[in-house]
């Protein structure tokens, strides 16, 4: 399964494009990422496929299906306590799950999204490990209320079929927040990520991290 991808539409002037890593996916990064992108392609409209490859044929009128891995198992995030070596670091990833009844964990992002395993992930909290109030720098969340049988959804980096997710919560009602993080901030008061510079520290830093990038490919090619 591709790990990132672009498509350019010359006639209309759009701009796809996904990752599942890089500086797209992370929250201290990600606006000033799409700033620069912007502003490289002016005139052009940019946009994020949250469903990867799937999106990419989707668009061009291709089976989106034909990407799609329907038969494969779902791959079960494990839960990180508080002091784990992957929540280290300012850019840790992962994904930050708060219940309204006063719970906060948070799991890995190198598995699948836990959104995707329904109403049995509130089995698997029961016995998480628990993180107060979280202020790391996640790439992905989750917000449940159990008692009125709602949630909400973001994340930054592309998850496969994920507009599918209400399937997965039969009787829950679904919101997909997409990107927007800062609502799963203002869903309670668990969810605080430490601040940061959106603004030229964050342009600088993702300009850096492209360059050294190109340098990488250019030594693989001699």
């Amino acid at each position: 399964m591709a790990q990132g991808g672009v498509l350019l539409d010359l006639g209309r002037k759009v701009l796809l494009f996904f990752a599942w890593e890089g500086p797209s996916t992370e929250l201290r990064h990600r606006a000033a990422t799409f700033e620069l992108i912007r502003a490289a392609w002016p005139g052009w409209e940019v946009r994020w496929l949250y469903d990867g490859s799937a999106g990419l044929r989707e668009y061009v009128g291709l089976d989106p299906e034909y990407v799609r891995c329907r038969d494969s198992e779902l791959s079960l995030a494990p839960f990180l306590a508080f002091d784990d070596e992957d929540v280290a670091g300012p850019d840790p990833g992962g994904v930050v799950i708060t219940v309204s009844t006063g719970r906060c964990h948070v799991a890995s992002d190198a598995f699948d999204h836990p959104v995707r395993e329904g109403a049995a992930l509130l089995d698997r909290l029961a016995d998480a490990p628990l993180h107060g109030v979280c202020q790391l720098h996640v790439n992905a969340g989750i917000h449940l209320d159990p008692k009125r049988r709602r949630l909400g959804w973001w994340s930054l980096y592309s998850s496969p079929r994920a507009y599918e997710v209400p399937e997965l919560w039969r009787g829950w009602t679904v919101e997909f927040w997409r990107d927007d993080w800062e609502r799963h901030v203002s869903a309670g008061d668990l969810f605080a990520p430490a601040r940061f510079d959106a603004g030229e520290e964050a342009r600088a830093a993702v300009l850096a991290e492209a360059e050294e990038r190109r340098a990488v490919r250019a030594c693989n090619r001699a």
